[in-house]
């Protein structure tokens, strides 16, 4: 039992290898179309900032630990969860392969899903599907955690995108009008220097929010299966000096998670970006909507924005929507006609194909390992 745990959190960790390397294009996308950084000094910047966010809280990690899942219809077994990590990885490398922005986020929930529902034999109980409060985000389940934000980040990533540009635009046509030192910088030379600047903050901004969110998911899956295994009295037989392996309960409960889980998956997530996603950069970058610093700047400073807000109440986010509903935005802000709209098609069906289509491979995994009866 306790090499299956092991192989669960090598598993973990390929999963966040591989969340860095196809959310790159997240954090760096924008800032690499618009040539204010180089491809690989726009990884180094990503990778260095993904790994600072991610060290930086745990209310997303407990979500994904403790508030999707009920224990007492299902088991979560280390086989259960390396099923549930597979199919967010297949799912993640298909999309990747296919230059689709989709989120590795839902893909994880997705497979957590279905791979709880197989394994309590089709008991659709085994999710916690709605648990409402008030305020509404304080509610837990995939309704409250996933569904709702899952609509309502992108639309936020979108308004807000597109509030920011018509700032801007507003501001620099007041500048064209006043003459003297603001009319050079309103000119589109001098506004794509300032903005190149800017950028540079945007994008470093960006790269903490999408560390924050995305890492802790990892860090969730991880500490899950610790807690699951330690009930399950599999880490009773450690000796002294793996006992910091076993995880406090109490410690979870208040949102706590152990300081080698944040270390080794955020190393892990850095080491992932540092890979890059050149094939999804390409799709966001590019071919959404042409971009220039201005834009840029707008793009990261909303997506991030939301991106850091959702984290805060414990809302595991997708990092890939926000960006690309706040890219679509700005893009908006200068006219609707500058959207290339059938990409967005293609993305669009990305995003509603994730969560089934993980949830559907782990839960085939499952019933494979129970036909063979191995879990």
């Amino acid at each position: 039992m306790l090499t299956l745990l092991i192989a669960v959190v090598l598993t973990a960790l390929v999963f966040e290898y591989i969340n860095g390397f196809h959310d790159t294009a997240n954090s760096i996308a924008t800032v690499v179309a618009t040539k204010v950084l180089a491809p690989m000094q726009a990884v180094a910047l990503a990778a260095t900032t993904n790994l600072l966010g991610a060290l930086w809280g745990t209310a997303v990690a407990k979500t994904i630990a403790t508030g999707l899942l009920d224990q007492s219809y299902v088991d979560v077994t280390s086989q259960v969860i390396i099923c549930a990590l597979l199919g967010g990885i297949v799912w993640n490398l298909v999309t990747w392969y296919l230059g689709l922005p989709s989120s590795s986020s839902h893909a994880l929930i997705g497979g957590l899903c279905g791979a709880a529902v197989a394994a309590a034999h089709g008991q659709w109980g085994a999710v916690i599907w709605s648990q409402p409060a008030d305020p509404w985000y304080k509610g837990a389940g995939v309704f409250w955690k996933v569904v709702v934000p899952m609509v309502s980040s992108p639309v936020a990533g979108f308004i807000a995108g597109y509030l920011l540009m018509g700032v801007l635009f507003a501001l620099f046509w007041g500048m064209s009008r006043s003459g003297g030192v603001l009319m050079r910088i309103a000119r589109p030379r001098w506004a794509n220097a300032f903005f190149g600047k800017a950028q540079l903050v945007s994008a470093s901004y960006m790269g903490l929010a999408h560390g924050l969110n995305d890492a802790q998911k990892t860090m969730g899956i991880i500490a899950l299966a610790l807690l699951s295994a330690h009930q399950a009295g599999t880490l009773d037989a450690l000796p002294g000096w793996l006992a910091w392996l076993r995880p406090s309960e109490a410690a979870l409960a208040h949102g706590d998670i152990d300081l080698w889980i944040k270390i080794t998956c955020a190393v892990t997530m850095a080491a992932g970006t540092a890979v890059g996603g050149w094939r999804i950069i390409k799709t966001l970058g590019h071919k959404l909507v042409r971009l220039h610093p201005i834009h840029g700047f707008a793009a990261e400073t909303s997506a991030a924005t939301v991106i850091t807000i959702a984290s805060s109440l414990g809302i595991p986010v997708s990092t890939t929507h926000n960006i690309s509903a706040a890219i679509l935005g700005v893009g908006a802000a200068k006219r609707f006609s500058a959207v290339r709209w059938t990409v967005v098609e293609r993305m669009l069906w990305a995003w509603l194909l994730t969560i089934p289509a993980a949830g559907g491979m782990a839960y085939g995994l499952v019933r494979l390992l129970q036909a063979f009866g191995l879990t």
